[in-house]
């Protein structure tokens, strides 16, 4: 290829926008930042940023979550890229879209008031700039089809939590309500959480006991290809 055909062409802005979910114990929300800059300075967006020029595309989404939450080795997946050729009035950019699932708790509210961040509830969400409310939804029914097989959703509780929390966190995430005999039973039968003899007693006076996930019986789980949910 002549490269003269390198400098003749337009050159494209290519950002990263990071879908960031987190459970409060009853719903799951989107964590959203309020623009700093214009266009559409001061609405509600998702947060992103431009890929530099000496890193790639995770590297970038890595650097906005780390940015935003404090957090590093949060979870986190490369959703779609979005290429509509008129999705940002200011110019020609692709965004590269991820999601990322943190535990609310371990979000500080000195970051969220940095950030003019919120968390809103998915069934809240205001008016967006751009394409993001499509992110979102794209992201949300990702979700949807990962935590079937894959246990990503123990990324939105913390290290030790009970039946009941997990089950009011699958039933967020696919917005119906799950019998609890059987919930419980079918989990249990994976035999991927260990019982700590601990309950929480703040829910109930009778208490419920923790779990926590053991990676390493998934592991095995996996390889016999037996399905998560």
């Amino acid at each position: 290829m002549d490269l003269s055909s390198y400098k003749s062409n337009q050159k494209i802005l290519v950002a990263v926008d990071c879908i960031i979910f987190g459970f409060d114990g009853t719903q799951l929300k989107a964590l959203l930042i309020k623009r700093g800059f214009e266009p559409e300075k001061g609405k509600w967006s998702l947060m992103g940023g431009f890929v530099g020029k000496n890193e790639n595309a995770d590297e970038a989404a890595a650097r906005v979550l780390a940015q935003l939450t404090g957090l590093d080795n949060i979870y986190m997946e490369q959703l779609y890229a979005f290429t509509d050729v008129d999705r940002d009035p200011a110019g020609r950019v692709i965004s590269i879209a991820y999601f990322a699932l943190i535990n609310i708790e371990d979000y500080s509210e000195q970051l969220q008031h940095d950030h003019e961040a919120k968390w809103f509830p998915l069934s809240k969400i205001p008016p967006l700039i751009f394409d993001h409310k499509k992110m979102v939804a794209k992201a949300r029914r990702l979700l949807r089809q990962k935590v079937a097989d894959h246990p990503i959703g123990f990324e939105l509780l913390p290290e030790k939590f009970t039946l009941p929390q997990l089950q009011s966190l699958y039933e967020a995430i696919y917005e119906t309500p799950l019998d609890k005999r059987n919930f419980a039973k079918k989990i249990l039968s994976l035999k991927v959480l260990n019982k700590l003899n601990e309950k929480e007693k703040e829910s109930s006076r009778k208490g419920a006991f923790y779990y926590v996930f053991d990676s390493v019986k998934y592991d095995k789980l996996q390889q016999n290809g037996v399905r998560f949910i």
